[in-house]
């Protein structure tokens, strides 16, 4: 991927504040930040420092466990399949 369509890719997640509306709010952004999203501060309308998570924000425990048991779930409605190998050789000795 060139630099250019990163930086469009990464324009879309982002949210532009400025200096003041940082100082007012800064616990709200610094939470957004934490939950992944990635904060432009301006100054007088350019950018001029990001706030961003340190590394990627981790799924609760418990919604894991959730998705694992509905995974579970839709895996034993699933056909059973055989082993194409077998009827393979089956076939051939008819």
């Amino acid at each position: 991927m060139r630099l250019e369509q990163a930086q469009v890719l990464q324009c879309s997640m982002m949210r532009k504040t400025s200096v003041r509306e940082l100082h007012i709010h800064t616990s709200e952004l610094v939470r957004e930040a934490s939950g992944g999203g990635i904060i432009v501060i301006e100054r007088r309308g350019e950018p001029v420092a990001e706030l961003r998570p340190i590394s990627p924000p981790r799924m609760p425990a418990g919604k894991k466990a959730r998705i694992f048991t509905s995974m579970r779930k839709v895996w034993a409605r699933m056909p059973q399949v055989s082993d194409s190998t077998k009827m393979l050789e089956e076939d051939r000795s008819r």
